[in-house]
């Protein structure tokens, strides 16, 4: 089992679904970490060579921000927006959707589930 960024590869998917599997690393750049090593899309992971698996390895801590410190970096940047006390900060803190979406009927996922209202009924 080859392990790079700290997440263990399944080593029966083919090389590009792979490493999509590490947070921070989408299709896009599993294939352009592909095309740089010169390793083709089709082959597995229990194919590729431990020289492959440590070039891998190389290229993507020297070009890509992966796993933890990826998450630091988020967390880090939705807390300053928080700390600024801008809209999209305040959204954050009381837990509501950031982007604009309409809250009155929808939201689900972001607000909970639904809460009952006393003396609401008609």
């Amino acid at each position: 089992m080859a392990r790079i960024a700290g997440v263990n590869i399944p080593t029966n998917k083919r090389v590009l679904i792979a490493l999509t599997y590490i947070h921070g690393i989408g299709p896009k750049h599993a294939k352009d970490i592909c095309e740089k090593n010169k390793i083709e899309a089709s082959r597995r992971v229990n194919e590729l060579s431990d020289a492959e698996v440590i070039a891998i390895r190389e290229t993507i801590d020297a070009d890509y921000t992966v796993e933890g410190d990826l998450r630091r970096e988020v967390s880090m940047n939705i807390k300053r927006l928080m700390d600024l006390g801008c809209l999209r900060g305040l959204r954050h803190r009381k837990g509501l959707p950031v982007r604009g979406q309409r809250t009155h009927t929808n939201a689900r996922t972001r607000k909970g589930p639904a809460k009952a209202i006393a003396g609401k009924k008609k």
